[in-house]
């Protein structure tokens, strides 16, 4: 394999290592992980590196968790390999390759890292995650339902993205003052998106629609009892 090719297929696997840890911590954050979190630890699965913390018990606790975390560790294996195996063959195609055009590798590696620099930007990541939880959704068997994804947890609360297929009945048609969400749940609505804009703050006019995404905070169950939302994967999944 020769300089342009090897370096050609290292970016293509960084490129792909990237993809995976987000599919990978988007799949965590929809079992109910916080993103920091998760990302942290599909890093160190996807990495191998064995890293370990107290929030790494959050990873086993149920059969579905631990079954992802077996397949990221797998993939992760594969792509250090592969990556591995590629790295060796660039270094040894440099004896061959004349210094003139050892630059051309620089053009696969910088369109690597124009693509990660453009997936920074709000547009394209929320066009990613809702790409993932969708394929999430069909594999699960629940895309009619509202979803649930955890993005911190605060003592026994935490801030939850809650995604409304079909707003619930009771809340239907009612200003935000009037659902009795925090005065009777103790849940409070922060921002509510709305048709791919930027999340605007909750008001007190403010009315659910269908299909809106809403950042909450308060108990976790609270929360998937009010908004009729439930996790994407269950220990009852085939998953």
């Amino acid at each position: 394999m020769n300089i342009y090719a090897s370096a050609s297929l290292l970016a293509i696997l960084v490129l792909l290592y990237w993809v995976m840890t987000e599919v990978f911590t988007v799949l965590f954050r929809l079992i109910g992980l916080p993103e920091e979190k998760a990302r942290f630890q599909v890093v160190s699965l996807l990495t191998s590196c064995g890293f370990t913390t107290s929030e790494s018990e959050m990873f086993l606790s149920t059969k579905s968790r631990r079954r992802l975390a077996r397949i990221c560790m797998l993939v992760g294996f594969i792509f250090n390999v592969a990556i591995v195996s590629i790295l060796i063959n660039v270094f040894l195609s440099f004896n061959n390759a004349a210094l003139g055009k050892i630059y051309g590798i620089l053009i696969p590696l910088a369109a690597v890292t124009a693509v990660l620099i453009l997936s920074r930007t709000w547009k394209i990541r929320k066009w990613l995650d809702r790409l993932i939880e969708q394929a999430a959704g069909k594999l699960s068997g629940n895309t009619g339902s509202n979803s649930i994804i955890i993005i911190d947890q605060i003592g026994n609360d935490c801030i939850a993205q809650v995604t409304l297929k079909h707003v619930p009945e009771v809340y239907r048609d009612k200003p935000l003052s009037q659902t009795g969400l925090k005065q009777e749940q103790n849940i409070l609505v922060l921002l509510v998106e709305r048709h791919d804009t930027r999340p605007a703050t909750a008001v007190a006019r403010t009315v659910f629609r269908d299909g809106d995404r809403l950042t909450v905070f308060g108990g976790y169950a609270a929360i998937c009892a009010a908004f009729h939302a439930v996790e994407r994967f269950t220990d009852d999944s085939d998953f």
